[in-house]
């Protein structure tokens, strides 16, 4: 296998999942102001009296650095971390340890220049912010509160002047899918390090939004490569992302191009009337990271409950009574989630279920099995023309 050439389409940790995650999230509190229609947490105005106190988060943070170096990316979540008055403190404390720690904030009035300074100068070094429309009308209307549009690229714009790297996700539902394309024309103009593209799990109160089918989702994983040649583009919760990657790194060879639906040729139509391909190109495009629930990725929830995804509320085990690092490595639920020959369906018989393995948090959504397939994955197994440059690109 070439794995120079490999590395260069999809990346795998330096590390073996199986050891250690790359990506830890915490969920701080489950405060948050706003009514967001697609929340997992169901976030409630008040803060819940069992979420772990301080000493209990930076026992966590111990934890997490106990992986080793280099440590886990850290990312402090919500509700509304800025809820929490300690999380300066917590961030500080974790920095002291080796982490990387990303803080991932709600769109609402605590987006200040001085409550950013603030976590840039303990220690932060990365910001997550949502925008889920191009308008603060489209933005605010899916958020449930006037006026998030705003706050959210004030305190973008200010995290980027602060020296913050920034993240920008968008929730792909029906509601969004017609806007596509006009977020990320804005994401292109305010500047982002990454834009991300959540592929909604029917769990929270997302389970009342209307989803896209499988052959959308494929148009819109397209989508989101091509604006890839422009700006860096992933995927959360679409994991399939990787098989397209792939797949357009081989087509490209080729000279040909995918057979795409209706979506594809839209938003590829708006994104032309709006210039978003236009201007200068990424000199390399950003390669897609090959984790996924409980294989080299572990959510924390408010109370404690070590969970493969904050979108597969499965626990594993709890970090007051046992250590993360004993959750992560030793956990039935984990270590099936980490191989493939368990998949079921059409996810079981794929080639490429060793880089996608498809959504484990959708697939128990919507059949209420870990191991199923990805509801909402188009590709037939085994029917990618070129078989044998696949092989060569594939991991072994």
């Amino acid at each position: 296998m070439n794995t120079k050439r490999a590395k260069n389409v999809v990346r795998t940790p330096k590390h073996s999942v199986d050891d250690r995650p790359f990506i830890v999230i915490w969920e701080a509190t489950r405060a948050c102001p706003l009514a967001c229609l697609h929340c997992r947490a169901e976030a409630q105005l008040a803060r819940d009296p069992e979420e772990l106190d301080g000493a209990d988060a930076r026992r966590v943070m111990d934890q997490i650095a106990a992986f080793g170096k280099p440590s886990p990316l850290f990312v402090i979540t919500g509700g509304d971390p800025f809820q929490r008055a300690d999380l300066t403190e917590l961030i500080e404390y974790g920095t002291s340890l080796g982490l990387r720690i990303a803080v991932s904030p709600s769109g609402t009035p605590t987006l200040t220049r001085s409550n950013l300074t603030a976590v840039r100068d303990a220690g932060a070094v990365a910001l997550s912010l949502s925008l889920d429309g191009s308008t603060a009308e489209r933005h605010d209307s899916f958020r449930g509160v006037q006026g998030v549009y705003d706050w959210t690229l004030d305190g973008w714009r200010t995290a980027r002047e602060l020296g913050l790297k920034v993240q920008i996700n968008t929730t792909v539902t029906r509601y969004s899918l017609p806007d596509l394309a006009d977020i990320a024309a804005v994401v292109k103009r305010e500047g982002a390090m990454i834009w991300s593209g959540f592929i909604l799990v029917p769990t929270g109160r997302g389970e009342a939004l209307s989803a896209l089918g499988a052959d959308e989702v494929e148009d819109v994983m397209h989508f989101l490569y091509d604006a890839g040649a422009v700006m860096a583009t992933k995927t959360t919760e679409g994991h399939h992302f990787r098989r397209v990657a792939l797949q357009r790194t081989i087509l490209a060879r080729h000279g040909e191009a995918p057979s795409l639906g209706p979506v594809h040729a839209s938003l590829s139509a708006r994104a032309a009337e709006l210039g978003l391909f236009s201007g200068e190109q990424r000199a390399v495009r950003r390669p897609p990271m090959d984790v996924g629930s409980g294989r080299g990725f572990v959510f924390i929830s408010h109370t404690g409950e070590v969970t493969p995804s904050g979108f597969l509320p499965l626990s594993a085990g709890n970090v007051k009574n046992h250590p993360l690092t004993e959750i992560y490595r030793g956990s039935a639920l984990f270590a099936s989630l980490r191989d493939p020959s368990l998949l079921e369906g059409k996810c079981g018989r794929c080639e490429f279920n060793t880089v996608c393995g498809g959504s484990r948090s959708r697939a128990y959504g919507v059949s209420g099995r870990t191991l199923a397939e990805d509801p909402w994955c188009a590709y037939e197994p085994g029917s990618f023309a070129y078989q044998e440059e696949l092989r060569e690109l594939l991991p072994v």
